[in-house]
């Protein structure tokens, strides 16, 4: 049965993210990067909701009154990286617009990198490294300005259910240079849908977001070392089993 499940939610999102992916493609020219950000996040939230009512995975948020109340605070989420339903997710529970920092080659990809590539999005050259976190900071920084935040995964990739992998500053560095707080999320999402599994499972998935820490006077080293501590603290809390 969850191998059914999980077949019509490919449907579902494949179907879905043509006429998506064109709307967005619209959108952007004719009424802006704002609304065409609204439909992207439209056809995220289908994406979200189907595999609520389809795969039978359900999202328990807690922390909600950590984020920033400002119509212009800014912020930089570093989230725990496990499967794509984050990626999926996060935009949907937010209350602000949200800015992804991603390799160039996803841009690549038909329809779906189409898309992003016009949405305020961040991509970037990872073979020019230090080209690439300069435009990092300075589109960043435009677009915290605004209001959007920035979301980076720390970990740079998707990881497996109770394991670590290593927590790289790019984000904590992107906050000291702009001077905004960063926010941590740990998220169980692979006991629902694990790391590259096309088979998911029906569950919980816990999201759980943490105070804002400062980044004023700190160094990125440091600023990761606490951010790390508190992810893979509230991943043991929240996901014990995984953990044996």
């Amino acid at each position: 049965m969850n191998a059914i499940r999980s077949l019509v939610h490919i449907l579902v999102m494949a179907v879905t993210v043509v006429p998506w992916a064109f709307g967005v493609l619209l959108a952007a020219p004719l009424m802006g990067r704002d609304v065409a950000y609204k439909v992207a996040a439209n056809w995220l939230a289908v994406a979200v909701r189907s595999g609520e009512w389809i795969l039978g995975i359900q999202n328990r948020v807690s922390g909600m009154e950590n984020l920033p109340k400002g119509a212009t605070d800014g912020v930089i989420l570093l989230v725990k990286h496990q499967s794509t339903w984050e990626t999926l997710l996060m935009p949907v529970i937010m209350p602000h617009p949200l800015a992804y920092v991603f390799k160039k080659e996803l841009l690549q990809i038909p329809f779906f990198g189409w898309a992003m590539g016009r949405l305020d999005m961040i991509h970037i050259d990872r073979s020019k490294r230090t080209q690439a976190f300069g435009k990092v900071v300075t589109q960043g920084k435009a677009l915290l300005d605004k209001g959007t935040w920035v979301i980076m995964f720390p970990e740079g990739t998707r990881v497996d259910r109770g394991t670590k992998g290593v927590y790289k500053t790019g984000g904590t560095r992107l906050a000291v240079e702009t001077g905004v707080p960063v926010v941590p999320v740990a998220v169980t999402s692979a006991k629902c849908w694990p790391r590259k599994a096309l088979i998911k499972r029906p569950g919980v998935v816990d999201i759980s977001i943490g105070a804002p820490i400062a980044s004023t006077g700190r160094t990125a080293d440091d600023l990761m070392v606490e951010v790390e501590a508190w992810i893979e603290a509230e991943m043991r809390r929240l996901d014990p089993d995984a953990y044996q």
